[in-house]
């Protein structure tokens, strides 16, 4: 499985990104795909994504009145539209996908947020 991951960048707080992440190879039997990430100094943290059969979202609490998150099924893609940035929104963003008890992660995307 891999997964590649686009979009990210610099924003200035208040505006707005979107990620997106395109999945290829054996994505049979996806049981989620989603979003994580990770500050400097900081572990790696869960942000939204899909339980994949039941389409059920997930979503964190710091985010779910900014963030959006959206999948394609038939192409296993998922994508995170980022508004209303704040800095501490600034960290590498990675998409993870769990393919039969393996998780897997794309390359990251940084999004930096300045004031």
């Amino acid at each position: 499985v891999q997964l590649q991951a686009s979009g990210g960048g610099l924003v200035q707080a208040g505006g707005s990104l979107r990620l997106s992440c395109e999945s290829s190879g054996r994505t049979d039997g996806v049981a989620m795909m989603g979003w994580f990430r990770q500050a400097p100094g900081k572990n790696r943290e869960w942000v939204a994504g899909f339980t994949w059969n039941a389409g059920k979202i997930s979503i964190q609490d710091f985010v779910k009145d900014r963030f959006v998150v959206s999948r394609d099924s038939a192409k296993k893609a998922v994508a995170l539209q980022m508004t209303s940035l704040k800095l501490e929104d600034t960290a590498v963003y990675y998409c993870a996908a769990d393919v039969k008890g393996v998780r897997y992660w794309g390359q990251g995307a940084q999004v930096t947020v300045s004031s």
